[in-house]
């Protein structure tokens, strides 16, 4: 009886503790409800990942987006932004466009301007055997990442340079298609090609080749077609072979007040495309629309080299990133056309050369855009039969 007792009373103690436990919790339930949010955000705060120094996070990040060889995935960036405050920070800085990060980390970023303060350092292989080129950002002396391709494409009365960005699928009429690049029939004058509008106001050239594309690729109530940006001509060398080449761009999307302090350059394609050196009917309409063009557009010209006595060549300061003498090498400065000369018409914002068999540098710096400054150094690789 006593054992019983005493069992009967234990068991009632500890279901009346139990009970008012359970009372605690229902009381505090709401409370705890209230601060669920704060309560995660302090165990986050505590978390081995947010206690990283951000500058070892920074160092991190970035290497391991060097380091990968394909385009990282809009998913992964999201799930690496998502784990606390401090990753999106720095996430924010791997993703930011060229212009402020000196980087390019999607495949958008190469028709966004590069870098204001420095010179984006890329690279081109050549393969003559299959007429391909491809475009890497360079990460190291011998190591670099893709960016672009394109393929040389020979037509009736012009030639082509379809650029991509991916190498293995260079058709037009894929979302892989970027533009392209169209020489007249002597290599003396070129029109670069946006392959598609950034919006649906964007106005197109006529052309042949233009069809809709599926849905899956981009609207359907957009077309792909051509888009001019810039107008190349390569003037005729008295000197022949022997001298340099005379280049003059007309970056039709770029205002000239974009090289000016403060400037900007705009990524979409705010202007209508003309296409000046393959006109087969005159259209004085037209001519006016393209002269008051051209004089707000950004204007560029090759920068003039010297003569050097001891190695009897023409010769530039390439700053180490040329090794060897080519007539394809040039660099490309603001022209006095812009307006006034002052110290932004001295700085480089492309230059292009040759370091060895079949790889050329190529670095540009904002206002161009990667896709704009490989558009202009194909120009380079195509015969020039009236200038040379």
């Amino acid at each position: 009886m006593i054992k019983l007792g005493l069992k009967s009373r234990s068991r009632r103690v500890v279901q009346e503790s139990f009970m008012d436990v359970e009372k605690s919790k229902i009381c505090l339930g709401k409370s705890k409800n209230k601060n669920r949010r704060e309560e995660i955000g302090e165990n986050r705060s505590d978390s081995c990942w947010e206690s990283l120094p951000t500058e070892l996070l920074r160092e991190i990040l970035m290497k391991v987006e060097e380091s990968e060889s394909n385009w990282p995935a809009r998913k992964h960036v999201v799930a690496c932004a998502g784990v606390c405050k401090s990753w999106r920070e720095v996430m924010k800085e791997v993703v930011e466009r060229p212009e402020v990060s000196g980087k390019i980390t999607f495949p958008a970023a190469v028709k966004q301007p590069g870098p204001r303060e420095s010179l984006m350092q890329c690279f081109i292989k050549r393969n003559r055997t299959t007429h391909t080129y491809y475009l890497y950002v360079s990460l190291s002396q011998d190591d670099g990442k893709f960016l672009l391709a394109a393929r040389k494409c020979w037509r009736t009365t012009c030639t082509d340079y379809m650029i991509s960005i991916r190498a293995d699928d260079m058709s037009k009429g894929t979302d892989t298609y970027v533009g392209k690049l169209r020489s007249n029939f002597v290599g003396t004058k070129f029109v670069v090609y946006d392959g598609v509008p950034p919006h649906s106001a964007a106005k197109m050239a006529k052309s042949w080749s233009t069809r809709m594309v599926g849905s899956k690729q981009i609207s359907p109530k957009l077309l792909t077609g051509n888009y001019a940006v810039a107008h190349i001509s390569y003037e005729l060398n008295v000197l022949g072979a022997r001298g340099p080449r005379r280049m003059h761009c007309i970056m039709n999307a770029i205002p000239s007040s974009a090289i000016k302090p403060g400037g900007t350059a705009p990524t979409s394609l705010d202007y209508s495309p003309t296409n000046p050196f393959f006109r087969t009917k005159s259209d004085k309409s037209l001519a006016i629309h393209l002269n008051s063009q051209q004089e707000d557009s950004l204007i560029l010209r090759n920068k003039s080299p010297r003569w050097h006595e001891q190695l009897q060549c023409w010769c530039l300061n390439f700053h180490g990133r040329v090794t060897a003498a080519s007539v394809k090498n040039f660099q490309l400065v603001a022209s006095s056309e812009n307006g006034a000369p002052g110290p932004e018409h001295d700085k480089v914002i492309l230059q292009f050369g040759k370091v060895g068999k079949d790889v050329f540098t190529m670095d540009y710096r904002f206002p161009l855009s990667a896709f704009q400054a490989f558009a202009i150094c194909l120009s380079s690789f195509d015969t020039k039969i009236a200038c040379e």
